[in-house]
C-alpha cells in the first residue's frame, strides 16, 4: 500500500510505500513523511497505520491544524484504497500499490484520485439548483417513454450533457460479468461529446473498474498536464486529451454493472480548484447531480423491472388472494372478467410543494413519497384489497376480484379510514418524514372489468371502468368539497346498512354536476365514528348531532328553503370544512335559489 502526497502544484509530490502493522508519524519532524511545501503541517501531525488493505489515520495532540476527511474535521478515521485526506493545501492519498493509477507509460501525473463516500455530498446544496432541477424534472418522463435500453441510453447522455456544462463528453458503460480470462470487460452503451468534431471518445477502463467493480461508489480521477511536444498516448481517457473524469455507479438490479461517466478539461480553471475539499470544490456540483441521476435511474428501473415480473403479485394481492391463488390455477384465476367491485382512488397531496422546497434534496421526497404510497398499500391490502396501479403519487385499489367479496365495500371503507388516520397521526408529528403530506380519497361501486392483461412475458393487472372514472373524479373533488374522502351514492347507501357506526359514518354532501358532465351526481362522504362520551374530540370531529344539523340543512337547501338551510349550517361546528360549499353558494347568491332551482351545485373545475 502507498500513501502519495499532492500539493497546489504538480511538482509538490511524492509516493511513498507504507508499512504494513507498523505506525509511522505524518510531519515536518520526519524527513521521509514531510511535505516541505506544505506551512500547515506541524511537525508531528498524525499518526498513520496500514493494516488488512485499510489506513487508520489518527490526529495527534500538538498538531494545531485539522485534518479534513469527506469534507469535515475529523480526528480518527479510516480510509480504503483511494480515499484521501487534506492537510492545509495538500491532499494525502491512501492507494494500492497493485493498482498503479498511472500507466508506465503515461509521464502525466494523477494529481487527485478520490472516491466519493456515499452520502458524502447529501448536505451540501445546490449551487444552481434552479438548472439542475429542470433537467432532473425530465428524468421521469426519459425513462419512461423510451422505446428500448438504446433509446434510454441516447436521450441519458442528452440529459445529462444539458446539466453538466462543465462536461465535454458523457457515457453510459457497463461491466458484465467476466467469463473468459483476459475479456476486455468494459462496454461502451452509448457516447457522445459536446462538440462532434473533436473525435471519438473512450473512457478510462481503469477508472470505470475502479468505480464499478472494485469501490462500488463514485471515483474521481484528476490528471495533470502532458508535457509539450509529447506523442504518448493518454491511457485514461483515449483520444480525449481530457484534465478530469469520473464515474457513478448506478445501484440497481435492473441496471447490471452501469456507469455513468463524465469527462472534462480544465479549461481555463486551476487544478486547485477540482482538487479542494467539497464545501469549494468546482465539480461538486456536477458529482451530486450525477449521483442523483443515478439514483433516480436505478430506482425507477428497478421498479420497472419488479411491475414486469409476474412474480411480483404479491405486491397487488391481500394474503388471503395470494392463498387461493397459490392453490389453485393461478392464470385461469386472473383472466379479465367483467364484475361488481369498489374502487379506491387515493392521491397524495403537497407533493409538489414538498418538492419545491426540496431543492437539492429530491432523493428524499422520492423516498417520503415511496413511504407514503407505503401506508396506503399497505391499508388496502390488509383490508382484503388489491392493488391495481400506481400513477405518480397515487395509488389504486379495488375490491371483488378475483375473488367475490360480499363485503367489499366495507372493507374499502376500512382501507380509506384507516389511510385517513395514518396521515392526520403524522401529521401531528413534526419529525415524521410524512409531516405535511395529506391524502385525497375517493370510493365508487359499480360494474367493471378486472383482471390480468398482457403477454405471458410481461402482465399488468388492473380494473376499467366508468366506476374507476368516478372514483378519480371523487378524489379530485375532495379538493373543492374540502373533505378527506368523498363515496358515491351506491357506496353510501351500502355503508349505511351494513358498516357499523363504530367504524364509520356517512354524511350526505350534496347533489354536484361535476366539471365537464352533464348528469347531477349524489355524494358523500365517509367520516370516523362519534367521538366518545366524555373525550376531546379532534378538530373538525362531528358528533351525531352535527351530523344531523347538516343533514336538515342539506334536505332544506335541496328544497330551497335556504333561509332555513342557512340557520341549521350555523349548528354545526365552525372548524368543520365540509360545510363551507353550502354556506358559500348560499351567500354567492344572496340567499335567494336561482330560477329553476333543481338542488344542483355545478363544479367549476376539476378540482
Amino acid at each position: 500500500m502507498i500513501l502519495i502526497a499532492q500539493g497546489p502544484n504538480p511538482t509538490d509530490t511524492w509516493r511513498r510505500a507504507l508499512p504494513n502493522d507498523t505506525p509511522i508519524v505524518l510531519g515536518r519532524g520526519s524527513p521521509e513523511w514531510a511535505a516541505a511545501w506544505e506551512p500547515f503541517l506541524a511537525r508531528k501531525h498524525v499518526e498513520l497505520t496500514s493494516r488488512g488493505g485499510k489506513l487508520k489515520v489518527r490526529k495527534l495532540a500538538g498538531a494545531a491544524n485539522p485534518v479534513f476527511h469527506a469534507g469535515r474535521p475529523a480526528d480518527h478515521f479510516e480510509l480504503i484504497p483511494g480515499s484521501s485526506f487534506v492537510i492545509g493545501n495538500t491532499r494525502f492519498t491512501f492507494a494500492d500499490e497493485a493498482r498503479e493509477p498511472v500507466s508506465p507509460t503515461d509521464n502525466r501525473p494523477l494529481l487527485d484520485m478520490r472516491t466519493v463516500q456515499h452520502h458524502e455530498l447529501d448536505r451540501l446544496a445546490f449551487r444552481d439548483a434552479p438548472h439542475r432541477l429542470d433537467v432532473l424534472s425530465r428524468l421521469p418522463e426519459v425513462i419512461s417513454s423510451a422505446t428500448d435500453d438504446a433509446d434510454l441510453f441516447s436521450r441519458l447522455v442528452d440529459m445529462l450533457l444539458a446539466g453538466i456544462r462543465r462536461a465535454d463528453a458523457v457515457a453510459i458503460v457497463s461491466l458484465p460479468p467476466e467469463t473468459d480470462a483476459g475479456r476486455e470487460r468494459m462496454k461502451l452503451l452509448h457516447w457522445d461529446r459536446r462538440l462532434s468534431g473533436e473525435g471519438d471518445f473512450e473512457p478510462s477502463k481503469r477508472l470505470v473498474n475502479a468505480a464499478v467493480a472494485e469501490q462500488n461508489q463514485t471515483v474521481l480521477h484528476v490528471w495533470g498536464v502532458t508535457p509539450q511536444g509529447s506523442s504518448i498516448e493518454d491511457p485514461f481517457t483515449l483520444q480525449g486529451r481530457f484534465d478530469w473524469a469520473f464515474c457513478t455507479p448506478v445501484h440497481c438490479e435492473a441496471c447490471p454493472g452501469w456507469g455513468l461517466y463524465v469527462a472534462g478539461r480544465f479549461n481555463g480553471t486551476a487544478a486547485s480548484t477540482l482538487l479542494a475539499p467539497w464545501e469549494s470544490n468546482e465539480l461538486r456540483d456536477d458529482v451530486k447531480f450525477t449521483e442523483l441521476v443515478g439514483n433516480i435511474l436505478g430506482s425507477l428501473r428497478q421498479v420497472q423491472m419488479m411491475r414486469e415480473r409476474q412474480s411480483v403479485f404479491r405486491r397487488f394481492f391481500s394474503p388471503g388472494v395470494m392463498t387461493v391463488l397459490s392453490g389453485g390455477d393461478a392464470p385461469r384465476a386472473l383472466e379479465p372478467r367483467e364484475t361488481d367491485v369498489t374502487v379506491l382512488f387515493c392521491d397524495l397531496r403537497g407533493f409538489s410543494r414538498k418538492v419545491e422546497e426540496a431543492g437539492d434534496r429530491l432523493l428524499e421526497v422520492l423516498n417520503r413519497v415511496s413511504a407514503a404510497l407505503g401506508l396506503m398499500t399497505q391499508n388496502i391490502l390488509s383490508n382484503r384489497g388489491a392493488i391495481a396501479d400506481f400513477l405518480g403519487d397515487a395509488a389504486m385499489g379495488f375490491w371483488g376480484w378475483p375473488l367475490e367479496q360480499p363485503g367489499k365495500v366495507e372493507h374499502a371503507c376500512r382501507a380509506a379510514l384507516g389511510i385517513r388516520a395514518a396521515f392526520e397521526a403524522v401529521g401531528r408529528d413534526s419529525a415524521h418524514p410524512l409531516y405535511g403530506f395529506r391524502v385525497g380519497i375517493g370510493i365508487a361501486s359499480g360494474r367493471a372489468v378486472a383482471g390480468s392483461i398482457g403477454t405471458p412475458e410481461q402482465a399488468k393487472v388492473t380494473v376499467f371502468g366508468p366506476v374507476v372514472n368516478l372514483s378519480s373524479r371523487l378524489q379530485d373533488m375532495t379538493k373543492l368539497l374540502r373533505v378527506p374522502i368523498l363515496i358515491d351514492e351506491p357506496t353510501a347507501n351500502t355503508v349505511g346498512e351494513k358498516l357499523s357506526p363504530d367504524v364509520g359514518r356517512v354524511r350526505r354532501m350534496a347533489r354536484v354536476r361535476p366539471y365537464g358532465l352533464e348528469t347531477p351526481l349524489v355524494v358523500a362522504e365517509l367520516i370516523p365514528p362519534a367521538p366518545l362520551p366524555g373525550t376531546e374530540a379532534p378538530n373538525g370531529a362531528l358528533t351525531d348531532a352535527d351530523l344531523a344539523a347538516y343533514d336538515a340543512a342539506l334536505d332544506a337547501f335541496l328544497e330551497g328553503d335556504w333561509t332555513a338551510a342557512y340557520k341549521h349550517l350555523h349548528r354545526v361546528p365552525p372548524d368543520d370544512r365540509g360545510k363551507d360549499v353550502l354556506t358559500e353558494f348560499i351567500l354567492k347568491n344572496n340567499r335567494t335559489p336561482p330560477p329553476g332551482w333543481d338542488g344542483v351545485i355545478p363544479l367549476g373545475s376539476k378540482g
